[in-house]
C-alpha cells in the first residue's frame, strides 16, 4: 500500500497546529474563515467566498450546475476561549483542544480543495461546493450548513461533512430541542422573609418531575434528556429571585422527540399552576430529525464510504446516528454522511488528542474521497498520481 509522502505528512502536521492557533469558538469563527480562504487563495482559487454565516465557500463547477456535491468541515470548536491554545507533542500524540474535532478533518479538506486547484480538476458531473462551515458545535444551531442549504436550495445532490474519527460514520440524524428555562419568584431576605417561594427551589421542582420522565421509544429508537447547567440566586441570604437552567432533549426518532417536547411542555404546565412563581422559556436551537431520503441514493453513498474504509483499514467501518451538521441535509432528504479521517480521544475536553500515525490513513482516504468527485480536463476519469500524496484519480 502506497501512503503519502513525508513531506506531505508533514504539512498536514504543520497546518493543523496553524488552525489550533486560530481561536474559533461557535459564533467567533471568522478568523479561520479568513485563514481557509487566503490559504486557498494561494493555490489559486478565484471563487472563494466568505458568506453572512461565516462560511467559506469554494464552488468548483457550480455555475449553472443543477446537481452539487457538497463537501465540508466545520471551523467552530466547543470552547468559548478566544486567547489561542498552545498544542503540545506528547510521543505519538498531538494534543489540543479542538485538534481533533474539527481541526485535523479541516486540515485535510483544504489539503484536497488545494490539490483540486493546483491540478486543474473538474467536477466528473454537476458542481462541487467546499465549505469550512461554521456553527457546528452546541448553540451554534447548525447555522452554517442552514445557510448553505438555503442558497443552494434544490441544487444539492449529496452532502458529506468530514467530522469524526477513523472508520466510523454518521448515516442517520439524531434531531434536538435546546432551551433555557428561567424561574421569577417575589424574593426577599432570607430570615426576614422565610417561607416566601425561592427561585431555585421552583427551578428543582421542575426538575425533578422532568426526571420523573419516561422516554417513548418506537422501534429501537432512542430518546434523552438531560438539564446541563443551573445557575441563579444572589447571595447566601437571599431568597432568589430568579434561576435558570439549561435543558436538551434529543432523539434518533422524529415522533419520539416530538412526543419527549409535549412531556416537556405539560411539566412546565403542572410548575405553572402555582401562581407563586412564572416560568419563561426560551428557544436556543433545534436540529431536525431524518426526512425522507432515497434508500438508493443513501446507500450508494454509504457504500463507497464502507468500501474506501475497508480498502485502507482491513475492516467495516462502524455505522451509526449522530447530531451533525448532515441534520440539515438529511431532513430536506438529501443523502448525506459524515465520515472522520484521524483517530484519537478527549474529543470536547481540553485533554483532546490525535494518533499522529493515524494521519497517514486519514490523510490518503481524505484525498481519495474528494479526488472521486474529480478528473483531469481532458482524459480519462482516473489514471495517474496526485503528488506528494500517492492517491490516485
Amino acid at each position: 500500500m502506497q501512503f503519502p509522502h513525508d513531506e506531505a505528512l508533514q504539512e498536514l502536521e504543520g497546518l493543523i497546529l496553524q488552525l489550533c492557533a486560530i481561536p474559533a469558538p461557535s459564533g467567533g469563527e471568522r478568523a479561520r474563515a479568513e485563514f481557509c480562504r487566503d490559504f486557498l487563495a494561494r493555490a489559486g482559487a478565484k471563487e472563494l467566498l466568505i458568506d453572512e454565516a461565516d462560511n467559506l465557500l469554494l464552488p468548483i463547477g457550480c455555475e449553472g450546475a443543477s446537481q452539487i456535491d457538497v463537501l465540508m468541515a466545520h471551523t467552530d470548536t466547543v470552547f468559548p476561549e478566544t486567547t489561542p491554545f498552545s498544542p503540545k507533542r506528547r510521543g505519538n500524540r498531538l494534543y489540543c483542544p479542538g485538534v481533533g474535532d474539527d481541526t485535523a478533518n479541516l486540515a485535510i479538506l483544504l489539503l484536497g480543495a488545494r490539490a483540486v486547484l493546483e491540478q486543474g480538476l473538474r467536477p466528473k458531473s454537476g458542481g462541487v461546493l467546499f465549505v469550512a462551515d461554521s456553527g457546528e458545535e452546541g448553540l451554534g444551531n447548525l447555522r452554517g450548513i442552514r445557510q448553505v442549504m438555503k442558497d443552494y436550495a434544490g441544487r444539492v445532490r449529496s452532502v458529506v461533512s468530514f467530522d469524526g474519527t477513523l472508520n466510523t460514520l454518521c448515516n442517520w440524524a439524531v434531531g434536538s430541542l435546546r432551551y433555557e428555562v428561567r424561574a421569577k419568584v417575589k424574593g426577599g431576605h432570607s430570615y426576614g422573609h422565610f417561607g416566601s417561594r425561592n427561585a431555585i427551589e421552583a427551578l428543582a421542582s421542575l426538575i425533578v418531575d422532568l426526571y420523573a420522565i419516561k422516554p417513548p421509544k418506537i422501534g429501537k429508537s432512542k430518546t434523552t434528556y438531560n438539564v446541563g447547567r443551573v445557575s441563579g440566586g444572589t447571595s447566601i441570604n437571599s431568597i432568589a429571585q430568579s434561576a435558570k437552567m439549561l435543558y436538551e432533549i434529543r432523539s434518533d426518532h422524529r415522533l419520539c422527540l416530538e412526543a419527549t417536547h409535549r412531556l416537556f411542555e405539560d411539566a412546565l404546565g403542572r410548575a405553572r399552576e402555582r401562581k407563586d412563581a412564572s416560568f419563561e422559556v426560551t428557544l436556543l436551537g433545534e436540529r431536525p430529525c431524518m426526512g425522507d431520503v432515497d434508500p438508493a441514493a443513501q446507500g450508494e453513498l454509504e457504500g463507497y464510504y464502507i468500501a474506501l474504509s475497508e480498502r485502507h483499514l482491513s475492516k467495516r467501518p462502524q455505522l451509526g446516528p449522530g447530531s451533525t451538521d448532515c441534520n440539515i441535509p438529511f431532513s430536506l432528504g438529501i443523502p448525506s454522511l459524515s465520515c472522520g479521517f484521524y483517530s484519537g480521544g478527549g474529543a470536547h475536553t481540553y485533554e483532546e488528542y490525535i494518533e499522529l500515525p493515524s494521519l497517514k490513513y486519514g490523510l490518503k482516504m481524505g484525498m481519495e474521497a474528494i479526488l472521486h468527485h474529480f478528473k483531469r480536463p481532458s482524459g480519462p476519469a482516473h489514471g495517474g498520481l496526485c503528488p506528494p500524496y500517492g492517491t490516485p484519480f
